[in-house]
């Protein structure tokens, strides 16, 4: 993973500078450098129109009760695009401008969406994990005064016949 790093680290830079020569060479060095400002110029606006929508779209969906994992994603993706716009270059431009296609951005979200584990609300307050495409872990729980859990008595119904309590179990007060 370091060696990775290192290799985006100085491999941009180089193809940037590489970019830059063989296009300021084509067009001029004067050219390059407006078309560099108005790729970033063009980027921001295109970040703020776009960021308003899938701002607007996530708060729809949290208005509906569901949780806005894909537009947070989408939105994410729109802020590395706006980056990219900025960094000067005509390569991290062009990713830059890929991340600002629509069906690219949420194919993105979406493959990233189903390989990663979210946590967020659910029904009646409580929380769910969530890892893949259908896998949701819902639960509920009730906090039980110690009085009444002494009414109620401690073994387990299950256990009741054999009459000794499972020490192994989570559930057991004995350490």
């Amino acid at each position: 993973m370091p060696l990775l790093f290192l290799a985006v680290l100085i491999g941009i830079p180089v193809l940037e500078i590489y970019t830059f020569i063989e296009i300021g060479g084509e067009i001029g060095a004067l050219n390059t450098i407006i078309l560099t400002i108005l790729t970033a110029l063009l980027g921001m606006a295109l970040l703020r129109h776009q960021g308003l929508s899938t701002l607007m779209r996530a708060q729809e969906k949290i208005q509906k009760g569901e949780t806005p994992i894909k537009e947070v994603l989408s939105g994410f993706l729109l802020a590395i695009a706006g980056l990219f716009l900025l960094i000067p270059g005509f390569a991290t431009d062009t990713l830059g401008f890929l991340l600002f296609l629509p069906p690219l951005r949420h194919f993105v979200a979406h493959w990233f969406s189903d390989k990663v584990q979210f946590m967020g609300p659910g029904d009646n307050g409580s929380t769910y994990f969530r890892q893949g495409k259908d896998t949701v872990i819902d639960g509920d729980f009730t906090v039980v005064p110690e009085e009444e859990e002494e009414k109620q008595g401690q073994i387990d119904p299950a256990l009741e016949s054999s009459g000794k309590s499972n020490k192994d179990s989570p559930w057991s007060k004995e350490d």
